[in-house]
C-alpha cells in the first residue's frame, strides 16, 4: 500500500473543485480535438468514460492503490480520459514516501494501460490488436509515466525542503535553548553571590539583635521591644530576600520556606491557597475546569502557583474587602490562569508598606520564560485582574523570538510566512497548467498518428486497384479516367471486347514500357449497368523520335 506524506494537509473543497474541474476541461479538450479529427471511435462511450473517471479523480489522495489502476485501465479503453490518469499519476507520485511501492505502483498502472489498449485495439481501438498496442504505448507514456516522474521529482524536492526547514527550525530552538540556559546559570550566578553577601550581612544584623535584645532584657527593658523589632525585621528581609533569589534562580528550585513540591500548583495546592485567604477574611472562589495538573512538568505546575499566590497576596494587602474569583483551565495545550478581584465596597485604607512591584514582574518573566503569556491589570470596573496563559508542555511550546530579528515584537517566529510565498504559488500553478497543456498535445499527436497509420483509417496510401464488379464511379473514385492517347494507341491493336461490353476506359496510369518499342496498356470495360465486368492488359507498340546523336 502506497503511503502518502503525513505532513500535507488535505485540500479544502474549493481547491479540490478547482482541481477537478481543470483535468476535466483538459479530457473534454482532448475528446473535441480528436472528435474533429475523425479519430474519436464510440463518442458516447468515450465521453461516458470520461465522466466516469472524472468522478474518481477527487478519491485519488485517499485511496491512491484502488484509483490509480481504475483510472489506468479506463485510459486503454477511453484515450481521452488520459489528461486526468496524468494528473492522477503526478499527485500520488508527488505524495508519496515510499519509493518502492510507489514505483511499483506506476509500472503496474503503465502495464495495464497498454494490455488493456491492446485488448480493446480491434473493436473499441484503432482496429487490430498490433495497433492497439501502440495506442497503449502512447497512452502509457503520456498519461502514466512521463507525470509519474515529474511527481516524483517534485515531492522529493518538497521532502528535501521540509527535511531543511526543520533542521533550520530545530537549530534555532537549540540556540535560544542555549540562549535561555546562559541566562539561567547567569541569574543564578547572581542569586548565589546575593545570597553569601546580603545574607551572611542580614545574618549578623540578626545576630546582634539578639544579643542586644538579652543586654537590654536586664540594663534596659523599656528597649527591649526596639531589639525585638529589629531581629524581626532581620528574619522577615532574610526570608523575603530567599524568595527573591528564587525567582532569579533555575525555575523548579526554588529557595525559601515554600520549595517545590509534588504537590506545588495541583488542585489540591490551589484549594489550600483559596481556604487560607477564605480564613483570612477574603470572599474567594474557585473554578476549576480541565483535568488535574499532577502530570504536568514541575516549572509549569509552579509558575500556576505563583500566580495565583502573587494574585491573592495583592488583593489582601489592596483590596481585601473585594470579591475575588480564581479561574483555572486546563486542556492539552495550555493552563490559563486568572485572578480576577471586583471592586471593594468602600474605599481600602492605604497598606502600611507600598509594594515594588517585583512581584508581577517575577510573574511575567517566569511565564514568559516557559513560552507563555502574562498580563495584569485595572478593570474599568475598579477591579483588577492577573491572567496567564502557560502552556501545558514547555518543551513543545513554539519559541518566541523577539528583538530586531522578529521585527521588535513578541510574535512567534512561524507566524510570519516566507517571502515570495504567494508567488512562488502562482509560479506552480501555472507550470503545472502548462505541463498539463503539453501532455494533452503529445496525447493527442500520438493517438491521431497510430489512428492515422492503421490501414482501416480515413488517412492512409493510394486507394486500392478497381476490381470486377465495382461501379463506374467506384472505379472513376480509384483514380482510373480514360485517356485519349492511350486509347489512340490500343486503336487496331487490342484484343476484342466482351460481349456485354458497352464501353472501355483506357487510362493513362495504367500504361508500363515493359520493352523497348513495346507499351502495356490497361483497358477496362463495362457493361449496361455500369459495372466493371474485365480488366484486359494488352501490348501495343510504342513511338518515339530519334535522338540527334542517332539520326544518319
Amino acid at each position: 500500500m502506497v503511503r502518502t506524506s503525513r505532513f500535507r494537509r488535505p485540500p479544502g473543497l474549493v481547491h479540490v473543485v478547482a482541481e477537478t474541474a481543470a483535468v476535466a476541461g483538459a479530457g473534454l479538450g482532448v475528446y473535441v480535438v480528436l472528435g474533429y479529427l475523425g479519430f474519436l471511435p464510440r463518442p458516447l462511450f468515450q465521453f461516458l468514460g470520461l465522466a466516469a473517471g472524472t468522478a474518481l479523480f477527487p478519491l485519488r489522495r485517499r485511496f491512491p492503490d484502488a484509483v490509480l489502476p481504475v483510472l489506468a485501465g479506463l485510459t486503454g479503453l477511453v484515450p481521452v480520459l488520459g489528461p486526468v490518469t496524468a494528473a492522477t499519476a503526478y499527485t500520488v507520485a508527488r505524495e508519496s514516501d515510499r519509493a518502492r511501492e510507489r514505483t511499483r505502483l506506476l509500472a503496474a498502472a503503465g502495464v495495464l494501460v497498454v494490455v488493456v489498449a491492446a485488448a480493446a485495439g480491434p473493436r473499441l481501438g484503432p482496429g487490430s490488436m498490433p495497433y492497439g498496442l501502440a495506442l497503449g504505448l502512447v497512452l502509457a507514456a503520456t498519461a502514466v509515466v512521463v507525470p509519474g516522474l515529474v511527481g516524483t521529482v517534485r515531492g522529493q524536492q518538497r521532502r528535501l525542503l521540509r527535511a531543511l526547514r526543520e533542521r533550520g527550525d530545530a537549530a534555532e530552538r537549540a540556540r535560544l535553548l542555549a540562549d535561555s540556559e546562559a541566562r539561567i546559570h547567569e541569574r543564578s550566578r547572581i542569586a548565589a553571590e546575593m545570597h553569601d553577601l546580603v545574607g551572611h550581612r542580614l545574618s549578623l544584623i540578626s545576630l546582634y539583635a539578639g544579643g542586644l535584645e538579652l543586654s537590654l532584657a536586664r540594663a534596659e527593658p523599656g528597649l527591649r521591644e526596639e531589639a525585638v523589632l529589629v531581629r524581626r525585621t532581620t528574619r522577615d528581609a532574610m526570608r523575603e530576600l530567599r524568595q527573591a533569589l528564587g525567582v532569579l534562580g533555575p525555575l523548579g528550585r526554588d529557595t525559601g520556606s515554600d520549595a517545590l513540591t509534588d504537590a506545588t500548583g495541583t488542585r489540591a495546592d490551589i484549594e489550600t491557597l483559596v481556604a487560607e485567604s477564605g480564613d483570612g477574611g477574603i470572599a474567594v472562589e474557585l473554578d476549576w475546569t480541565g483535568p488535574d495538573l499532577d502530570a504536568r512538568p514541575a516549572p509549569v505546575r509552579r509558575a500556576v502557583h505563583r500566580v495565583v499566590r502573587e494574585a491573592l497576596t495583592n488583593v489582601h494587602r489592596y483590596a481585601p474587602s473585594a470579591h475575588v474569583t480564581v479561574t483555572v483551565a486546563h486542556d492539552e495545550e495550555t493552563v490559563r490562569v486568572a485572578v480576577r478581584n471586583g471592586a471593594p465596597p468602600s474605599p481600602a485604607a492605604p497598606p502600611a508598606e507600598l509594594g515594588t512591584g517585583r512581584g508581577l514582574t517575577g510573574l511575567r518573566e517566569r511565564v514568559e520564560l516557559l513560552g507563555g503569556t502574562f498580563d495584569a491589570a485595572a478593570l474599568p470596573s475598579g477591579g483588577f485582574r492577573v491572567a496567564a496563559v502557560v502552556p501545558a508542555e514547555p518543551g513543545d511550546a513554539p519559541d518566541r523570538v523577539t528583538g530586531p530579528a522578529a521585527g521588535g515584537g513578541d510574535r512567534p517566529a512561524d507566524a510570519y510566512p516566507p517571502a515570495g510565498a504567494p508567488e512562488r504559488r502562482t509560479a506552480e500553478v501555472l507550470t503545472l497548467v502548462c505541463g498539463l497543456v503539453t501532455l494533452c498535445v503529445l496525447m493527442v499527436l500520438g493517438i491521431a498518428f497510430v489512428y492515422a497509420a492503421h490501414p482501416d483509417g480515413r488517412h492512409h496510401g493510394p486507394p486500392p486497384l478497381p476490381r470486377v464488379g465495382d461501379t463506374y464511379q467506384e472505379v472513376g473514385a480509384a483514380g482510373v479516367s480514360d485517356n485519349k492517347a492511350v486509347r489512340a494507341a490500343a486503336t487496331g491493336h487490342e484484343p476484342p471486347r466482351p460481349a456485354a461490353a458497352v464501353g472501355c476506359v483506357y487510362p493513362f496510369n495504367g500504361a508500363t514500357e515493359t520493352r523497348p518499342g513495346t507499351l502495356t496498356v490497361a483497358r477496362y470495360c463495362f457493361d449496361a449497368s455500369q459495372r466493371l465486368i474485365a480488366i484486359d492488359r494488352f501490348d501495343v507498340p510504342s513511338v518515339r523520335d530519334a535522338m540527334p546523336w542517332e539520326t544518319p
